[in-house]
């Protein structure tokens, strides 16, 4: 199964597209135009399966306006997606299926992901890139995303 994930922002979002084995195209990107991009379905994207996009939460704590406007784009790239699956996974259950604890930081996730996918030469270099050449900042989040979806997809309702 082919997913893009999707870690949504207030003005930019980490989106990939993941085969089951590699990363086939990521970019970090402003929301406008990737909802472009997810309208006309251009590059990697077109050819995605399902998408899934980190769902915000805020677990009683009180939240301020870029939550909601990062809510707000997250039905957006949902509704651009249409008629492609969309699912929604929270970050606790990022960090718990990847790292096995809903305190985990970005840095531990990051870590996880590495040493499942073969340390430091899954990134490579480069003049010799790995398979997770070129993933940072929160591409990381959507790769967690990705994978946690990909590794839980029978146990979803």
């Amino acid at each position: 199964m082919i997913i893009l994930a999707i870690d949504p922002g207030t003005v930019q979002s980490a989106w990939l597209v993941w085969t089951g084995s590699s990363v086939a195209n990521h970019a970090i990107e402003p929301n406008v135009e990737l909802i472009a991009r997810l309208r006309q379905r251009r590059g990697a994207i077109g050819w995605a399966d399902c998408a899934v996009i980190e769902q915000i939460a805020s677990y009683g704590m009180p939240v301020g306006a870029e939550v909601f406007e990062t809510v707000r784009w997250s039905g957006r790239f949902e509704e651009a997606l249409y008629p492609v699956p969309v699912h929604q996974l929270p970050r606790r259950a990022v960090k718990l299926h990847l790292c096995g604890s809903a305190r985990a930081k970005d840095a531990n996730v990051r870590q996880a992901l590495l040493d499942k996918f073969g340390g430091r030469a899954a990134i490579g270099r480069k003049a010799a890139p790995g398979p997770l050449y070129g993933i940072k900042s929160d591409l990381w989040a959507a790769f967690g995303v990705a994978v946690t979806f990909a590794e839980t997809l029978d146990t979803m309702a």
